[in-house]
């Protein structure tokens, strides 16, 4: 299938894309970072359309979004590739089955119809484009998604944020909710270990959130490599200042993987201050990931310091917002809550 957001160059038939922040120069019969857009006779072509590699039921904290119709189940989605490189990736098998298996590209043929019907009859309130980049399946997520629309279902991206801005702007009326991985605040970090840079993923963020989208945003803590504290007060800052207090921002915790596998577990600790951080910076929601049972995965008030809705890991125990509001000094509770 044709990709969209790409020019034709005048020279060797090579092509342009502009689907996401690398805006590769690719020669005829090559592929861009992604893996899986393939410049085909003078014709970028998306290798992905409809080939899921994953298709799941998952509770909606698991994206991690828990100011987004918290307690409700969203049908989740991925393809092969990613257009980055991050040698901490989670679900390298994946997104990274391209670059490290010569090519190679697996998947269920699937449309965007069998997804809807799918997560209509799982009782999915949403369809969640996840696990890896949904950037780099574009075509697939946006046919998906505006079918989704149609039935009433709402679309969420768990994304690194490295998408251009007329990809932003093109999914964004089927587009409801995302979450954004900002995974450190400096340049070198991106550039060694995601193979990327910090800069288009701060403009993403503050664009989705011109754009109206609920944005929550993670960050992943990994030891003596995006955890200093002078680094978070500045992520935290710009978090506070550019996107809002009201933005949620999710602190997890390291587990060795992939090709990253020298670095401890995340401390408790790290994790404790990097909250107190967040909070000290104005943010009034910021939670701990990975850590089930404690208070870092609860929403509270920010006003009286009610506890609002109590988690453990995805699973929401209770919820008491009423129509957006805390029950009881009745302040307004930022997300959306059905």
């Amino acid at each position: 299938m044709e990709a969209v957001l790409y020019d034709k160059q005048a020279h060797k038939l090579s092509v342009k894309c502009r689907l996401c922040n690398h805006r590769c120069l690719i020669p005829e019969g090559k592929r861009g970072i992604c893996g899986v857009r393939e410049n085909q006779s003078g014709i970028l072509k998306t290798l992905v359309y409809g080939k899921l590699v994953a298709q799941h039921v998952d509770p909606i904290e698991k994206k991690p979004l828990f100011h987004f119709l918290p307690g409700t189940l969203s049908y989740s989605i991925a393809t092969a590739g990613c257009n980055f490189k991050c040698d901490f990736c989670q679900n390298a098998d994946i997104s990274q089955m391209p670059s490290d298996r010569g090519g190679m590209i697996l998947g269920k043929n699937s449309t965007p119809k069998d997804v809807v019907d799918a997560a209509l009859g799982s009782q999915c309130v949403s369809i969640s484009y996840t696990y890896t980049e949904p950037t780099v399946f574009f075509e697939f997520a946006f046919d998906t998604a505006r079918l989704a629309h149609e039935k009433g279902l709402k679309n969420v991206f768990v994304t690194n944020g490295y998408m251009t801005l007329e990809a932003l702007d093109r999914i964004r009326p089927h587009l409801d909710a995302a979450n954004v991985d900002l995974k450190a605040f400096r340049d070198s970090f991106y550039k060694k270990h995601c193979g990327a840079k910090l800069e288009p993923v701060k403009e993403t963020l503050i664009h989705m959130k011109s754009l109206g989208i609920l944005v929550e945003v993670t960050t992943l803590l990994i030891p003596e490599l995006n955890d200093d504290s002078a680094e978070l007060k500045e992520l935290a800052a710009f978090l506070a200042e550019s996107l809002g207090t009201d933005t949620p921002w999710h602190i997890s915790r390291f587990h060795p993987t992939y090709r990253l596998m020298d670095r401890p577990v995340t401390p408790m600790q790290t994790l404790k201050n990097a909250r107190l951080i967040g909070t000290e910076a104005g943010l009034k929601y910021v939670y701990m990931g990975n850590v089930p049972g404690e208070d870092g995965e609860k929403t509270f008030c920010p006003a009286c310091k009610t506890l609002l809705i109590d988690r453990w890991g995805f699973f929401v125990k209770k919820n008491v917002i009423v129509a957006g509001r805390c029950p009881r000094c009745g302040a307004a509770i930022e997300g959306v809550w059905g």
